[in-house]
């Protein structure tokens, strides 16, 4: 629903006139839909996306975040690599095959599974703070817009006023 730029009366959406003061409406401001849902519900954050339906599903959620985050840090992957370490003279005394072996499974998958999480980590929190500074973004990009159709709005009044008073300057 507009505003009717000389008494400020809602105008519906299919109306010419405002009902109030008969004055011939020549803009209708429609406010997108998103407006209405960004006032309801905030960017998402991680803990959002999490399950909420039953205790099991909420423990479950909880354990994996809880190994995801230890393992994901640098220490761990330090752990593993020392732990692979000590199997290293057992590989290679075993031979090409045992060591290209020991490389794949235990030292590539053991190691680099730790900083993989650990990089996915440091991605996923730069992520989330461009969408958040988009998100402040696009709230002042609105806060702008609705300044400006504010701004618009009292100059339509104004012209409205002098056009009535340069009709009724002709009519005498």
């Amino acid at each position: 629903m507009s505003t009717c730029p000389k008494c400020g009366a809602k105008v519906a959406a299919d109306a010419h006139t405002c009902p109030e003061c008969g004055t011939k409406v020549i803009f209708r401001h429609v406010p997108h839909p998103r407006i209405s849902k960004r006032k309801e519900h905030p960017p998402f954050k991680a803990r959002d996306l999490l399950p909420h339906e039953g205790a099991i599903q909420r423990f479950n959620a909880f354990l994996a975040v809880r190994i995801t985050g230890a393992v994901g840090t640098m220490w761990c992957a330090y752990l593993f690599g020392v732990l692979a370490l000590i199997s290293l003279p057992e590989a290679i005394r075993g031979g090409t095959a045992p060591l290209i072996a020991w490389i794949a499974q235990t030292f590539l998958q053991l190691v680099l599974l730790s900083i993989i999480i650990v990089g996915q980590k440091v991605d996923g929190a730069a992520s989330d703070k461009r969408a958040l500074e988009t998100y402040d973004d696009a709230e002042a990009v609105l806060h702008e817009a609705m300044q400006i159709q504010a701004h618009l709005a009292a100059q339509d009044k104004v012209l409205t006023e002098l056009i009535d008073e340069m009709r009724a300057r002709r009519s005498s």
